[in-house]
């Protein structure tokens, strides 16, 4: 049974948007920690509707904010409870995208995600499992959970990888790891690295980011 998650929502009104791209904060975060986002990328790109959902659990490592999933060298989960936990929050997530979607009258076509760290590795998971292919995902600062486990992907979009090559949090090699593993399974795979960054986002990269979003959602 799939979670029911809210969000906050900023852009056109109701019925008149034509893509959507739909923010996932991460560990110990929640929606309102990317939707300011929306605010810098919105201008360039017209007719878009942003949303940026709350995790579906309070965050054991940070009990004021909210979690995807638990995290074993964080909150001393097991890895068999960390995996049912993506796998539930996978479902959670999806079904907030299909009602979403058609809340909004669109199709996967004009969808895009946005993840940060943990919200960049759940994107990861879920859009190859998509039964068809969103417009792209931008992950930043985040790792491919089970590479292993490409070979499920039902849809290949296209994915930008962004990542500070001084992040403290998630280590820089993670990126290398995910585009190395993306490309052998036939992603379209980008990569922008913000030279001097930690665990952030830099302007470079959120300019990078939107070029990728305005030249893959439906004008």
């Amino acid at each position: 049974m799939t979670r029911k998650l809210t969000s906050l929502r900023k852009g056109v009104a109701l019925g008149h948007a034509k893509s959507m791209v739909v923010f996932v904060h991460g560990y110990g975060a929640d929606g309102a920690d990317l939707l300011g986002l929306a605010d810098p990328l919105g201008p360039h790109l017209p007719g878009t509707v942003f949303y940026s959902p709350d995790a579906p659990e309070p965050c054991n490592g940070a009990p004021m904010g909210r979690q995807w999933f638990p995290i074993p060298w964080l909150d001393g989960s097991s890895e068999e409870v960390a995996r049912h936990g993506l796998r539930s929050a996978s479902d959670d997530l999806n079904g907030f995208l299909d009602e979403k979607l058609a809340e909004e009258g669109l199709g996967p076509e004009a969808l895009a995600l946005v993840g940060f760290s943990q919200g960049a590795m759940i994107c990861l998971h879920v859009a190859p499992r998509r039964p068809v292919a969103i417009a792209g995902v931008v992950a930043i600062s985040g790792r491919l959970l089970e590479p292993e486990l490409l070979s499920e992907a039902v849809a290949k979009p296209p994915v930008l990888l962004i990542h500070g090559d001084q992040d403290p949090v998630v280590p820089f090699a993670d990126m290398g790891l995910a585009g190395n593993a993306l490309l052998a399974a036939g992603f379209e795979t980008y990569g922008h690295v913000m030279k001097g960054t930690g665990h952030g986002i830099a302007p470079d990269g959120l300019s990078v980011a939107l070029s990728f979003l305005a030249e893959r959602l439906p004008k």
